[in-house]
């Protein structure tokens, strides 16, 4: 499972496929953050459920992006220094 999530070819197609589905009008996940954007009335459960499903792949990207951002700027340990 380790390996999925940290696999930069899965999440980039996760987040194009299931993050934007579906493309037309819109994509879902965009017409959800403008909705809660502009209050989130008339949201039901399901909604918010539909939310975070399609936000998932997007959260994924963001932390797989930090976790390698961060061991690329990260200091090499001093010999001998734990």
């Amino acid at each position: 499972m380790k390996e999925t999530i940290n696999n930069w070819r899965f999440v980039i197609l996760l987040s194009l496929t299931l993050g934007l589905l579906p493309f037309v009008p819109e994509p879902h996940i965009w017409g959800k953050i403008k909705w809660i954007a502009g209050g989130a009335k008339g949201m039901a459960a399901l909604d918010w459920f539909d939310f975070v499903f399609h936000g998932i792949p997007w959260v994924l990207l963001i932390r797989l992006s930090i976790i390698k951002l961060a061991e690329k700027f990260k200091k090499p340990a001093l010999d001998g220094a734990k």
